[in-house]
């Protein structure tokens, strides 16, 4: 670990642990089949039971909650959301939503501007940090060894399981690169499948008990369905945790709490006079088409990245499916490899000219109506 356990996406998070993937079912289903759609939403279905029994299972404490409430930004959007429900019912036999018309989902929250929302009671919430510190001190119990401060060079190939770190090197028969966003420049052509882009997450000052039922009655996580996502969810200290707004440069905002605000404040005005006691921001690891990236390069070198935001439970599930594989069975491993990915054109060198005007269109879609 190059800086600290969970200094990186793993401890900074917005904490929603959700079920599918970043891109919807239907989708999936035209570039890899029915049957390997199906095998995927099972994965991610047990991926959030595998977080929560991994929760259960090492005692750690991380403010586990159930349920999110997706919110339709647009009237078509609520249409979308109501066409998904229809469909995971229909052809997965999932029971796990609700859809709420306009007048219902304004009992759930006094969020503005949104025409319905999903519910999805299969989904989970938590601390993200305290979930990976806890699977952290869960390692060390089983005699893993965590060397914290302890940053990786640049990798020669995949056909020795020599890693050279700037305090020695390490040989292992096998060697997973679980780096995501950043990666950098100890896998250069893996890192030209995924893009990092920074995220930003305020925290209010703890507000009282009212206004916090009216913001989130049954303290679910909440998102809305734009491209430039916004998501929230309430902390056990009774916080607002906001997470708004991106950029895709190198640098942070000057004042990040000024950056996510107004964001937050469209969805709750009624917030205006309340104070925002934290801001932070981190790099998110995404992929072309929003799907997680698995693969193998050599005899000893694995990795999983491009968890696109859907890290929390995904990111958990590669452990096991790396573990599997590693042990020799690859089968589901193998399905992950074959979820199609692309690099990004230009590679590391060009991808981030490309991705600025792309995110920048859908941010101009987000703004308009439909």
């Amino acid at each position: 670990e190059a800086e600290r356990i969970g200094w990186g996406a793993s401890g900074r998070n917005g904490g929603h642990v959700g079920t599918g993937q970043r891109v919807d079912q239907a989708r999936i289903e035209q570039w890899v089949g029915l049957d390997t759609a199906k095998a995927l939403w099972e994965l991610s279905l047990e991926a959030v039971d595998r977080v929560c029994g991994l929760i259960d299972q090492y005692d750690i404490d991380c403010e586990l909650g159930v349920g999110n409430l997706h919110l339709a930004a647009k009237p078509s959007h609520a249409q979308d959301l109501q066409a998904e429900k229809a469909h995971l019912e229909t052809v997965y036999g999932y029971q796990g939503l609700t859809y709420l018309s306009p007048e219902e989902t304004a009992v759930l929250t006094s969020a503005k501007g949104f025409h319905g929302a999903l519910l999805d009671t299969g989904c989970r919430h938590l601390h993200p940090l305290k979930y990976a510190l806890g699977l952290a001190r869960a390692a060390a119990q089983t005699g893993v060894k965590i060397y914290e401060g302890t940053r990786g060079r640049p990798l020669a190939d995949g056909r020795s399981g020599t890693v050279k770190t700037d305090r020695g090197c390490v040989r292992a028969k096998q060697v997973v690169l679980g780096c995501n966003a950043y990666l950098g420049d100890i896998a250069p052509r893996l890192a030209g499948n995924i893009m990092p882009i920074n995220n930003f997450v305020i925290a209010t000052e703890p507000l009282p008990a009212e206004l916090l039922s009216r913001i989130n009655r049954d303290n679910v996580s909440m998102s809305d369905t734009l491209f430039v996502i916004n998501y929230w969810k309430l902390s056990a200290d009774g916080r607002l945790l906001f997470g708004g707004g991106e950029n895709y440069s190198s640098r942070f905002p000057a004042d990040i709490k000024s950056f996510v605000r107004p964001h937050m404040l469209k969805i709750y005005p009624e917030l205006r006079d309340v104070k925002i006691d934290f801001g932070w921001g981190g790099a998110v690891g995404i992929t072309l088409n929003r799907l997680p990236d698995f693969g193998r390069v050599g005899e000893h070198l694995w990795y999983a990245q491009g968890f696109s935001g859907h890290g929390v439970p995904t990111a958990t599930m590669a452990g096991c499916l790396l573990a599997e594989a590693i042990d020799g069975n690859t089968s589901r491993f193998d399905l992950m490899t074959a979820v199609p990915t692309r690099r990004f054109p230009g590679g590391t060198l060009l991808r981030w000219p490309g991705l600025v005007a792309g995110m920048l269109f859908y941010s101009l879609v987000d703004k308009l109506g439909r």
